[in-house]
């Protein structure tokens, strides 16, 4: 039987529970179980097109901006509302909640850093009482989806760069931090970490990531930590 959790390699440089640290985590299909624009292209009845469009920019076949810009397109006319309705059909991985808890009695902090909608995230960071949170923002005039997103676009250097602001208004070494996450652009910032874990990631991720979890059981990382 395969494990469910693929071990770093250097056993010895593991982030430790004893010492403050951080873990920084992707939201779609890493923190939640769906992909929330995904869901926002099923109300816009263009879901399948959508979905197809993410899976190639999670395996790193597209360019994010450009893949993210031509989906949120497709959702010009939604009604503002269509964020509760989503809401409503996402779920929290198994075991978040409980990493979360036990992270933050620990001294931990948690943030996340998605390819998502702020319009999401933050519900879903308040929920779960998460600390740090950066997303994208969807523009909306009268009410309504203009198919178009705020300011920049989250990248995966954005989410490396915020791996980094956070650990160090924290004042945490980078030997303390965790990364996880999925698709191709959550790999600078796994690289980066002091463990990096690849979460029920696509191929690419998986390669390369030097930990990996196999298992939608978001307490598996706690067996990375000392």
């Amino acid at each position: 039987m395969t494990s469910p959790v693929s071990p770093a390699s250097t056993a010895s440089a593991k982030p430790s529970l004893d010492r403050p640290g951080l873990l920084v985590m992707d939201v779609d299909s890493t923190l939640i179980d769906e992909e929330v624009i995904d869901e926002l292209g099923d109300a816009a009845g263009c879901g399948e097109r959508i979905a197809r469009v993410t899976e190639q920019a999670m395996r790193g076949e597209l360019d994010f901006r450009e893949a993210l810009r031509a989906r949120v397109a497709l959702l010009e006319g939604l009604p503002v509302s269509v964020f509760d309705e989503v809401y409503r059909r996402i779920h929290f991985t198994n075991g978040a909640h409980e990493l979360i808890d036990t992270l933050h009695a620990h001294g931990w902090k948690v943030g996340v850093v998605s390819g998502g909608f702020h319009e999401v995230v933050d519900r879903l960071a308040d929920d779960a009482h998460i600390d740090y949170r950066l997303a994208n923002r969807l523009e909306t005039r009268d009410g309504v989806l203009t198919g178009k997103v705020l300011g920049d676009i989250v990248t995966k250097q954005v989410k490396l760069d915020s791996l980094h602001a956070w650990a160090s208004e924290l004042g945490l070494p980078m030997s303390q931090t965790v990364a996880m996450g999925d698709g191709a652009n959550d790999i600078p910032m796994i690289h980066e970490a002091g463990l990096g874990i690849a979460f029920c990631a696509k191929p690419k991720t998986r390669d390369a990531a030097p930990a990996a979890i196999t298992t939608r059981d978001l307490r598996l990382v706690l067996d990375f930590l000392n």
